[in-house]
């Protein structure tokens, strides 16, 4: 075998293993969501300014999960117990982009409709949430500001989304 087709078959391989992790986050977010909200990708978010004043990124998970790890300066915002008013109050400019995050994107886009319901009108969700931002290679953040390799996975079953970290659950 010549080394330009060994390249070529490892190169496929690598593809193909990508193409899969791809698509089956892409069909486990259109079982569960309906792309009301917009998506707004891991790097792109990372490209961002995390600036309090130029953006918002809150957390909707839940506060155990959000304690284990977030990305740095997000809000913790819940689901169960979430409050568009009480989101109102603390934030009342409706036209500061927010970028909404739970696990892996299927809480977080009925909060970021939520918020669209309350007049927010930059609202976009995050593709794969926490767990493709790790997944990425991205920073989490521990309740003391530490970087942590734990994330917190909701459950064994949604553990398997997780590719990077230690999971907790």
């Amino acid at each position: 075998m010549t080394l330009k087709r060994s390249i070529f078959i490892v190169v496929l391989i690598i593809t193909s293993f990508q193409m899969k992790a791809q698509s089956s986050m892409e069909a486990l977010l259109a079982k569960y969501n309906t792309n009301s909200v917009p998506y707004i990708s891991v790097e792109e978010l990372r490209m961002l300014k995390f600036d309090k004043d130029s953006i918002l990124i809150f957390d909707a998970r839940e506060k155990e999960e959000y304690e284990v790890s977030h990305i740095k300066n997000a809000q913790f915002v819940g689901y169960d117990d979430f409050s568009a008013e009480k989101i109102s109050q603390l934030f009342s400019n409706k036209s500061i982009p927010i970028v909404v995050y739970c696990s892996v994107g299927i809480r977080s886009e009925n909060i970021s409709e939520k918020l669209e319901n309350a007049g927010y009108q930059n609202v976009k969700n995050l593709y794969g949430g926490i767990f493709e931002w790790k997944n990425s290679g991205f920073a989490v953040y521990d309740t003391h500001e530490k970087e942590t390799e734990k994330v917190h996975t909701f459950s064994k079953h949604w553990s398997k989304w997780l590719k990077k970290g230690e999971k907790v659950y």
